[in-house]
């Protein structure tokens, strides 16, 4: 388990206390399906719920001969019943108790992730409200594209991770699923009512068919979606990065009195959360391919897949816990240097309003290829350090033998490129 990044709540799922009581859990309610049933006396399935314990100690104590953990948390459960321990895992096999325990833990995690991813949603949609009209560069390739506001970025963030939220929630119904059917599950040993009850409890779906164990598509599932919303974290972490470069310094992380940057060079100021974000979402995917990996096994089971999941379920719930929660901090504490982006968009001296010059071109007659050809060339001399654009255009006499200078100065308009934001805003609920 990844200790570093385990806040308490997530790290608590996934101690080996909280399993092996999600286990017993499930055990007392297969004996109380059973007594209902009367395969079982209901006296013993009423001692087995007031007395069943276990003691963490003395599991692993008796796993160090049995070498099977299960079989060990038995005996050692056993132990606290008496008499009646002879009806304690009646009927069960290993993967009905460890299946079902682990969905139950999948489940706890999952509530946790949907707070978090709801958390950073409401705040990213507090800063796209903020900077809605905050004009800013659009780039493509790296480039100078056209302009945008911080607060569109900020909604595309926020619409995608509306949509991480949904996913998550149909992987939190996808997992919520118990497997009560015996050996292989044929359901010989256990009747199918089992299952039913158990399931039932829990607030779960029966897997209604499943060999013996619960089919590992569902785990895969579960552990994509955790990486997608990590690619999402990624994505955001990113732009914070680039934008935060020097030569652009459009944004900024907070940066903390006392904070330090380097240890040789005392005026860095480094985005380390957004480094530290971008790190850990390559853990997710690594660990959502191995995810992919345990689908596949021998007949109606293998065990290849337990000794993966022991690392991969805890550790990408508890850095995706904790990715969330830094990203939220990230995108609330974001220094936004809005004049900065005013400037940067300055630079190329209003070749972010050739598209525009080029439409009105062929509006008044010219076909499209002596358009581009016309604002390409103004646009190349530009590059090349000659005039602005805006002077080199407004003195080409091929422009101007369709434009007045009036319609050219007009389109160089920042209002004519921000003019749907609003829509685009209403668009998504914001």
């Amino acid at each position: 388990m990844i200790k570093r990044y385990s806040r308490p709540e997530m790290s608590g799922i996934w101690d080996e206390e909280n399993r092996f009581q999600k286990m017993l859990e499930v055990e007392i309610l297969a004996c109380e399906a059973f007594a209902k049933l009367k395969l079982i006396p209901a006296s013993a399935a009423k001692n087995i719920k007031e007395k069943a314990s276990f003691s963490l100690e003395g599991i692993n104590e008796i796993e160090k001969v049995t070498n099977h953990d299960v079989v060990a948390f038995i005996k050692n459960v056993s132990e606290s019943i008496g008499d009646d321990a002879k009806y304690f895992h009646y009927g069960l096999t290993s993967s009905d108790v460890l299946d079902t325990a682990l969905s139950i833990q999948m489940v706890e995690a999952a509530d946790i992730l949907i707070k978090g991813i709801e958390k950073l949603s409401g705040t990213l949609k507090k800063k796209a409200l903020e900077h809605k009209n905050t004009p800013m560069m659009g780039r493509s390739h790296g480039v100078h594209a056209e302009p945008i506001t911080f607060g569109l970025k900020m909604a595309l963030y926020f619409r995608e991770m509306e949509r991480n939220l949904e996913r998550m929630r149909n992987a939190r119904k996808n997992i919520a699923v118990g497997k009560i059917s015996g050996s292989v599950g044929t359901f010989a040993n256990v009747d199918p009512d089992v299952e039913e009850y158990v399931c039932g409890k829990l607030g779960f779906q029966p897997a209604r068919v499943s060999s013996q164990i619960i089919q590992r598509d569902r785990h895969a599932y579960y552990l994509n979606v955790i990486a997608l919303v990590g690619a999402t974290l990624e994505k955001i972490a990113l732009e914070v990065r680039g934008l935060q470069k020097t030569e652009i310094n459009e944004v900024q992380e907070y940066f903390g009195k006392g904070q330090t940057g380097s240890s040789s060079m005392p005026h860095k100021k480094n985005p380390i959360m957004s480094e530290r974000i971008t790190g850990l979402a390559r853990v997710l995917r690594g660990n959502a391919m191995a995810a992919l990996e345990n689908v596949a096994l021998w007949h109606e089971r293998d065990i290849s897949h337990s000794s993966v999941e022991r690392v991969i379920l805890p550790d990408s719930c508890i850095l995706l816990d904790y990715m969330l929660a830094k990203s939220d901090e990230l995108v609330a504490k974001l220094i936004v240097n809005s004049e900065r982006m005013l400037e940067n968009m300055d630079v190329s001296g209003g070749l972010v309003y050739s598209q525009h010059i080029m439409l009105e071109l062929i509006k008044k007659g010219a076909t499209r290829i002596e358009a581009y050809d016309l604002i390409q060339g103004a646009a190349l001399a530009c590059y090349s350090g000659e005039k602005s654009f805006r002077d080199l255009v407004m003195e080409d006499p091929g422009v101007k033998g369709y434009l007045t200078e009036k319609e050219i100065s007009d389109c160089f308009s920042l209002d004519y490129h921000l003019r749907h934001v609003d829509t685009i805003f209403k668009n998504i609920g914001l």
